[in-house]
């Protein structure tokens, strides 16, 4: 398989070594010549291309990794250039304004859930997607077979792909990601206020403080376009963020030793849960369904299993002979997934069968 990697930075460059670890082709490409040089020399790439529309030759899946605000115009530009049957696929962290700007069969918004603080190809490594999550959020005439071959590149990354929403996307980002990067900017910004008008020296802070704000004052380049490209997600979730912290407030203002422990016990449970939800693994079960051949089915039938929380661990496409119908097989992880899959493709009206 030939791939095309259009920004070879931190992840551009760890796409393009995880591909090439699994023997595919990685032509790449990079306003910045001297990033694209740098990608070249670390075995990142394959061919460093003479321009986008040169990356994109022969290639059957396109990752495009430009900053947010940019990624519109690239991917105008990557569509134009790219073959009928090649996958193209982004790695922003915010989905909706991207999705409103193409209805292109070829196109499938992506975001893993994996990075760093730390930017530049220098810090890529090809392991960088193993075991993380990959969201992808294809539209309703995304490509069947084009989301089957994303979604299995993906998994031979190491990565898992979830099928989700645009908007809800937007949404659950703006929480587990966007809104940390706020707090800890503030957080830092508090703590140097407060020095200063204590005329203290820096004290040395506990390991509690440098977890808390280790994304503080992340890459401008790349947060200031986020920022503003998920604002009303954002701010919708730092307006429930400062209710919380008033309700805590007014607890700890009127002596409430209960409300205090309960919350901070409430905390801990929730923190369970949720990292429990992230690890989970359990078997893996095979389910069949037949499904009317048509625009957009793969992509229905992902989103409902991504809504209902069902990871779709691999998925293979075999349509019928007079290609009126056809049929997805897919495998699902953990414990009681595949009932719950079969559940919810029920609810979309199509039959169903669990390989025992």
């Amino acid at each position: 398989m030939q791939i095309a990697v259009l920004g070879v930075g931190l992840i551009g460059g760890s796409i393009g070594l995880a591909a090439r670890k699994q023997g595919y082709v990685v032509a790449g490409w990079d306003v910045d010549q001297g990033v694209l040089t740098a990608a070249a020399e670390r075995d990142a790439v394959d061919r460093a291309a003479a321009s986008a529309a040169d990356a994109l030759t022969d290639a059957e899946a396109a990752f495009l990794c430009a900053p947010v605000g940019a990624l519109p115009s690239v991917t105008a530009e990557a569509l134009a250039a790219a073959g009928a049957g090649c996958v193209v696929t982004d790695v922003g962290s915010t989905k909706r304004a991207l999705a409103a700007t193409t209805a292109d069969e070829r196109f499938i918004g992506g975001h893993p859930i994996a990075g760093s603080e730390a930017s530049g190809v220098e810090h890529a490594r090809a392991e960088l997607f193993e075991g993380a999550a990959w969201y992808l959020t294809p539209g309703a005439r995304s490509s069947g077979v084009l989301y089957e071959r994303l979604h299995g590149l993906l998994v031979s990354f190491g990565a898992r792909p979830v099928a989700i929403d645009a908007e809800a996307h937007d949404r659950l980002l703006a929480t587990v990601s966007h809104l940390p990067h706020v707090l800890a900017n503030v957080l830092v910004s508090q703590a140097a206020a407060d020095l200063a008008t204590e005329g203290e020296a820096l004290p040395r802070v506990g390991p509690s403080f440098r977890d808390t704000t280790r994304v503080a004052g992340a890459s401008s380049g790349i947060w200031t376009d986020i920022y503003l490209a998920n604002a009303e997600a954002i701010a919708a979730r730092i307006d429930d963020a400062v209710a919380r912290l008033q309700r805590v407030a007014a607890d700890l203002r009127a002596g409430d030793s209960v409300a205090v422990r309960d919350w901070n016990e409430a905390a801990g449970e929730d923190r369970r849960r949720l990292l429990e939800a992230d690890l989970a693994g359990g078997p893996v079960h095979e389910l069949r369904l037949t499904v009317p051949n048509r625009p957009g089915i793969v992509a229905q039938v992902a989103l409902a299993l991504g809504r209902g929380g069902v990871n779709i661990a691999d998925m293979a496409l075999a349509p019928a002979p007079d290609n009126r119908t056809g049929s997805i097989t897919l495998w699902v992880a953990g414990d009681g997934a595949g009932t719950r899959a079969a559940e919810l493709i029920g609810e979309l009206g199509f039959p169903v069968a669990e390989r025992a």
